[in-house]
């Protein structure tokens, strides 16, 4: 059989859109058919938020974009609200935003707990809530079951010193992706990523902060059984598989998406 993905008609809500995995997310999206509702901290008129509407609607799709800080308590539902406003619905929900806070167990204070476990969890449980009602909707009208994706971390699994409290965050969401899919199924699934070095903007900062950014860059790559690190767009088919006839049997894990680098006991 061979494998087809058209999602003509349907609709996505991605969070986080204006640069790496959300918008390599939204693009994948959009090109399998999708009218895309995005969200994002950049202004409407930023240029974030217009690379956004541009990549989508290349894809002759529809596109809507709110400016929004989804770690507010109130901003989960007011978009969910939003988007089945727009386009009468929601098919495929993935939960993308987030922010690395690393601090250390020693050297984080309360208020930057707080506001990783506001963003970096509460928010993506919210944002569930919210949508539960208009994904159950969706399963209810077609034989495909409706999808609530979590964007995790490989420091779910394995972390490095001073990456506290953002591995703790991420290591909850692989329990909160348990947990919606036992208590939402049959009608929705949920299924977490668990991204590990994925190219983006920030890791290219990250790189940056060495003396010498090409030759730290290569020693990450070759730190990888495939001999690369990933990008946003293979995240983002990923998503859009998700979706499709042939991934309605994966429910309540999370993938890790890390192109081996787990496998290896110890560098050199």
């Amino acid at each position: 059989m061979a494998l087809t993905i058209d999602y003509a008609g349907s609709t996505a809500l991605v969070t986080g859109v204006s640069s790496g995995i959300g918008l390599g997310v939204a693009r994948s999206l959009a090109e399998s058919g999708c009218n895309v509702f995005g969200c994002g901290r950049r202004a409407r008129d930023s240029s974030g938020a217009q690379t956004f509407l541009d990549t989508v609607t290349a894809f002759d799709v529809e596109a809507e974009y709110r400016s929004i800080d989804i770690a507010e308590a109130e901003a989960p539902r007011k978009l969910v609200e939003a988007a089945v406003s727009r386009f009468g619905g929601l098919d495929i929900v993935v939960s993308n935003a987030g922010r690395n806070v690393f601090e250390g167990v020693d050297g984080c204070d309360l208020s930057a707990w707080n506001a990783c476990m506001d963003l970096d969890l509460r928010s993506h449980w919210l944002l569930a809530q919210a949508s539960k009602e208009a994904l159950r909707e969706s399963s209810c009208r077609q034989k495909r079951k409706a999808v609530y994706i979590v964007m995790t971390s490989n420091h779910a699994y394995a972390t490095i010193p001073g990456c506290f409290p953002y591995n703790v965050a991420k290591n909850a969401l692989t329990a909160l992706v348990q947990s919606l899919a036992l208590e939402w199924g049959p009608e929705i699934r949920a299924v977490g990523i668990a991204p590990g070095f994925i190219d983006t903007d920030g890791n290219q900062t990250w790189f940056d902060s060495f003396p010498d950014p090409a030759a730290e860059r290569e020693r990450t790559e070759q730190r990888h059984p495939v001999g690369r690190i990933g990008t946003v767009d293979e995240i983002g088919g990923l998503c859009a598989f998700l979706y499709s006839e042939y991934a309605q049997f994966i429910n309540g894990t999370t993938l890790l998406v890390d192109g081996g680098r787990s496998a290896l006991m110890q560098d050199e």
